[in-house]
């Protein structure tokens, strides 16, 4: 077994920019869901950017980043108490499965000014990482 990680961290205003500079970098990012959720919202670019970060944090943990897959292959819901849910598509999702990646447990924050979050995962393939306890590649 093998313990995946990524986290992310960035400024709301970033995205808040980048969404006013460029009209189809939502479209270009997120999904029908994920848009209909932020507009659900009275404040919402921390949520934007909050699930912008969850997707840097997947991508990271894939140990790909977003080069290998389109963004809208990693798709960010809620279950029934709104906790954040990670659904996985095309690419992003053919990667897990190589991974031996079941499931993502993911954490989202935000204030007013920065979004972070975490991102975790067990999976049944070993990688390139280097294995601290014989200090050899694994």
């Amino acid at each position: 077994m093998e313990l995946f990680v990524g986290t992310d961290i960035i400024e709301v205003e970033r995205i808040k920019t980048a969404c006013e500079k460029n009209s189809k970098f939502l479209e270009k990012v997120f999904t029908t869901k994920e848009v209909e959720y932020f507009n659900s919202k009275k404040s919402k670019w921390p949520h934007i950017a909050g699930f912008f970060s969850a997707k840097e944090s997947v991508a990271k943990l894939l140990g790909t980043g977003v080069r290998e897959f389109k963004w809208q292959d990693v798709e960010i819901l809620h279950n029934k108490l709104g906790a954040p849910v990670v659904v996985l598509k095309g690419e992003a999702q053919n990667i897990a499965l190589k991974k031996g990646i079941k499931k993502i447990k993911l954490s989202i924050s935000h204030t007013r000014f920065y979004a972070m979050s975490f991102a975790v995962a067990i999976g049944g393939e070993k990688s390139d990482s280097i294995d601290v306890s014989t200090n050899e590649g694994s």
